[in-house]
């Protein structure tokens, strides 16, 4: 009974294999919708160019544009994170993806995931990267008629510079 029961438990990790999917139906779907936007944004800069008429307009168009890359981008690095989350989960539970471990190019390795920590260490990573990404997005529809919000978005620049720093020394602390 005891053998039958610790097979079960050991053949449950296999449920994991759902959350390997979803993350990865889900990454794909962000990578092609940040991608669309990408090209609707071309479409839209080459239509404003071939009518624009003496530049107005300019200040809102440049400040759409800037938010929409803003916005690919974040969906780009949120892709990014569910496909690592998805790689690394596969690697954990269910087994250890064998062409990540023979490619010899330093890319690769990027996504080759031995244990929990290097999971949760290159998840971190790229949240925090989504984080500033999405400062900036709010800093750029951000009116600054009041001096407090002036000051604001000086103390959140040395918040994100902060993070950036800390993990920066935290992935050099065997150096």
């Amino acid at each position: 009974m005891e053998k039958l029961f610790e097979t079960l438990l050991w053949r449950s990790r296999f449920i994991v294999i759902l959350a390997v999917v979803a993350s990865l139906v889900s990454s794909f779907i962000l990578f092609v919708i940040a991608t669309i936007d990408v090209g609707w944004l071309v479409v839209k800069t080459a239509a404003y160019l071939v009518g624009s008429s003496g530049g107005e307009g300019y200040d809102a168009f440049h400040s759409n544009v800037i938010s929409h890359v803003i916005t690919a981008i974040d969906d780009y690095l949120l892709a990014t994170v569910l496909l690592i989350f998805s790689l690394g989960l596969y690697e954990l539970f269910i087994s250890k993806i064998k062409q990540a471990e023979e490619d010899t190019q330093s890319s690769s390795r990027i996504l080759l995931i031995k244990t929990l920590d290097d999971l949760k260490d290159r998840l971190a990573k790229v949240i925090l990267m989504i984080l500033i990404v999405s400062f900036f997005k709010n800093v750029v529809h951000t009116k600054f008629d009041n001096p407090l919000n002036i000051l604001y978005l000086g103390f959140g620049i040395l918040m994100v510079a902060l993070a950036l720093y800390f993990t920066n020394k935290s992935g050099h602390h065997g150096d």
